[in-house]
């Protein structure tokens, strides 16, 4: 969900919760985005890197194969 907030020129800013902190991320000329900042992009980083982030299941890819050598 985005916010509209206006500069001082009154030219609308177009904001969204940052995906590591919920903190509001500015999208146009953000370097950084999605993320509201370098340290934020890093930080989740660091997480794919230590595999935090992980999708469930009940069998891996091909291990149906594996039992097949015990």
């Amino acid at each position: 969900m985005s916010k509209t907030e206006h500069t001082p020129s009154n030219a609308p800013v177009k904001t969204y919760p940052c995906p590591r902190c919920g903190k509001p991320a500015v999208w146009a000329n953000n370097p950084t985005k999605p993320f509201c900042s370098a340290r934020c992009k890093l930080i989740d980083l660091g997480a794919w890197a230590n595999e935090d982030y992980k999708v469930g299941a009940e069998d891996t890819p091909f291990s149906d194969e594996l039992d097949a050598f015990k």
